[in-house]
């Protein structure tokens, strides 16, 4: 279902509460900003507030403060970058709620700037609480979820302010569920999934959901172990999940007589010890040695995995193909990586550690999107409804 976003709506020299995922990674010293993707992410949003003369009021979390004022987490370090990047001041308030903040709205110019504090300091905030939701929503005239990465949470900031303001999308949120949507619902074809990561228990529904939809689907990462020993392989020491044995089967059996190519590693690189200077070598998968583990994919199976994508036309990967963290088992995640940027098709990856990825070996904007939602990726291509999402308005 399409959404309204900020330009359907009047948000000219109009109060705007705009919820953000400023939950950005701090060096735990300095509270300097790792990597400031997510704020720049937004600035397509904020400019376009700005231009219309509008009272921005900014909400975010950062953290888990669970409900606890966190000094370490409060977000003055993102209204300096955000201000950086914007080449204009950013005021901070000391809440998001009562009787000081609303002091502090009602001070705003048109165009200017006030990004509230942790919403997350509240408990009221996770809980979704009415009371919380209503005062959040007291503050504007008009709300604009920008949060993509939140907004499989029913929180008070994501879903409940909805039910108080007219709630439409921003520009960053209009483009993960256009990319994400048309994945999902008309892709251009042939249209591949890859998905890997530690476990298969967190990616099953993902796999259910996509098998239906996908010309072919690639498995990697640690949860390939599991595959691999439910057809009677001998994976040593392998991050195996014994209770998904049974559901690794029927996906496999689904695939068959779905006619649905389903592709594990044929050869994987086997380490002694989980460590980042194990001693290491490529077998095939019936040659793991005993004791060892599967730490990441092999040449043949990289291979096998670009041949297939080759003549794709969508693309959508979530997860890693190993252990990825440690450099000498990343080659299978950073080959494929730049194999899916190089080919002439649409390409979405998503996932914390798989966008981490991208980024840090520099292809980022070699891919048709990269997805800010880790989770809420995640859950839409699982097919469920995102809480943050259904609350906005429908498209006209």
């Amino acid at each position: 279902m399409k959404k309204q976003t900020v330009r359907d709506v009047d948000v000219r020299e109009k109060r705007v509460l705009a919820r953000v995922d400023y939950n950005v990674p701090l060096e735990p010293e300095t509270r300097r900003i790792l990597d400031d993707s997510r704020i720049r992410a937004t600035l397509p949003t904020v400019k376009y507030l700005r231009e219309q003369r509008a009272r921005v009021i900014l909400c975010s979390h950062l953290g888990r403060p669970r409900g606890q004022v966190v000094d370490a987490m409060r977000l003055a370090p993102v209204a300096t970058r955000l201000g950086e990047l914007l080449g204009t001041g950013v005021a901070v308030a000391d809440d998001c709620i009562g009787p000081a903040v609303e002091e502090a709205v009602r001070s705003l110019g048109p165009g200017e700037l006030l990004l509230l504090e942790n919403l997350r300091f509240h408990p009221e905030e996770e809980k979704n609480d009415p009371a919380f939701a209503r005062a959040l929503a007291s503050l504007a005239e008009v709300y604009v979820n920008d949060a993509f990465g939140a907004a499989h949470r029913a929180h008070a900031s994501t879903a409940g302010v909805a039910a108080y303001l007219p709630a439409v999308a921003g520009f960053l949120m209009e483009k993960e569920l256009d990319y994400l949507g048309r994945a999902v619902g008309n892709p251009a074809r042939p249209f591949a999934a890859v998905i890997g990561g530690a476990k298969v228990s967190t990616k099953m529904a993902v796999l259910r959901n996509l098998l239906s939809r996908v010309d072919c689907l690639l498995v990697g990462g640690g949860m390939a172990s599991t595959f691999l020993k439910s057809q009677g392989f001998a994976v040593g020491e392998s991050l195996v999940e014994d209770d998904q044995l049974d559901a690794a089967r029927d996906i496999l059996s689904e695939a068959e007589s779905g006619g649905v190519p389903l592709l594990l590693p044929t050869d994987v690189v086997a380490a002694d010890r989980f460590a980042a200077d194990a001693q290491c070598r490529t077998v095939p998968v019936r040659g793991i040695p005993s004791g060892w583990r599967i730490m990441d994919v092999g040449a043949d199976t990289l291979t096998t995995f670009r041949d297939t994508l080759e003549d794709c036309k969508t693309v959508v990967w979530n997860g890693p193909m190993g252990v990825a963290e440690f450099a000498q088992f990343a080659e299978g995640s950073l080959g494929l990586a730049l194999a899916i940027a190089e080919l002439d098709a649409t390409t979405i990856v998503g996932g914390g550690e798989t966008v981490a990825l991208v980024r840090q070996a520099g292809l980022e904007e070699r891919f048709s999107h990269v997805s800010t939602g880790g989770g809420a990726s995640l859950e839409f291509l699982e097919g469920r409804v995102l809480p943050g999402v259904a609350a906005l308005l429908d498209a006209k």
